[in-house]
């Protein structure tokens, strides 16, 4: 099935809530639920979970980016990749799909067999091909301030002023996915809580959301069961960190932010869909 024109980009409430993107690792050694879809029947079945649960978009990845995580190439993504893309997408013909990578060639196939959009972390550092086939695809793309990569961005971490660094990154690039004839109206800010960043700095984020809205570009915050939860919670196990990842879904009601990227679609649902009767005109 070859696909050339995504016709489908947004969701069909764009910009009236706040949107959720659920995640779903087909990797072995993702930081939180690495291993656990590991079959098509159990990728479909967390699909039609996330459908039945009021998702906007899901956000296959097939390589883990969690700190540590070893590369696997692009080729061996690929193969991981695409059988579950092809089987999600005949059965749910509609459903947007994002795909979590870095690499050119797996954006290209991913969007040649029915993807929609691209979510990559490096904000095309890595890989700046995958600005090319963004172009040529005239789709979404999730743009991520991060710094280095999986083995070292943990040591990356010093600042000399955090959120003008981010943004000024973020518009280095933004200018440089739009010289390479990247719509505009097609980027997405991801200010990469987790990425490079220690836990206060992944709060100073939080509480300055207002900040990154003053940009022009929607914005999408992906904290969801993250080590920065753990340590307030004191927690050590990802999957027991939802409750700490609902105080950021609200968070990102109360300041209108686009899009949260969370792992358990349906609280997060039922949550913002209160929130988003508070705190959204």
């Amino acid at each position: 099935m070859q696909i050339t024109n995504n016709n489908y980009p947004w969701p069909h409430n764009w910009g009236q809530k706040t949107s959720i993107m659920g995640i779903i690792n087909l990797t072995p050694d993702s930081f939180s639920d690495g291993g656990d879809f590991c079959s098509i029947e159990k990728v479909l079945c967390q699909v039609n979970n996330f459908v039945s649960n009021g998702v906007d978009v899901i956000d296959l990845g097939a390589q883990s980016t969690r700190p540590g995580a070893i590369e696997i190439g692009p080729n061996n993504e690929i193969k991981r990749l695409m059988p579950y893309l092809k089987e999600i997408r005949i059965k749910y013909p509609n459903i947007l799909i994002s795909i979590d990578t870095f690499n050119s060639e797996v954006a290209h196939e991913a969007l040649s067999n029915g993807a929609n959009w691209i979510n990559d972390v490096t904000g095309g550092r890595r890989d700046e091909e995958i600005l090319d086939v963004v172009s040529h695809f005239n789709c979404p793309f999730v743009l991520t301030h991060s710094r280095g990569n999986s083995q070292n961005m943990n040591n990356l971490t010093s600042y000399d002023d955090l959120l003008i660094n981010i943004v000024d990154s973020l518009k280095y690039l933004t200018n440089k996915a739009i010289s390479k004839n990247v719509s505009k109206d097609n980027i997405i800010w991801d200010p990469g809580i987790g990425f490079s960043k220690d836990t206060n700095q992944n709060l100073e984020i939080l509480k300055n959301l207002d900040f990154f809205k003053n940009f022009g570009f929607p914005i999408l915050i992906g904290g969801s069961r993250k080590r920065f939860i753990g340590e307030i919670l004191n927690e050590n196990n990802p999957k027991q960190r939802d409750i700490g990842t609902l105080a950021v879904s609200c968070l990102c009601s109360q300041f209108n932010i686009d899009i949260v990227r969370v792992h358990n679609v349906k609280i997060n649902y039922q949550i913002l869909k209160v929130a988003d009767r508070i705190y959204r005109k």
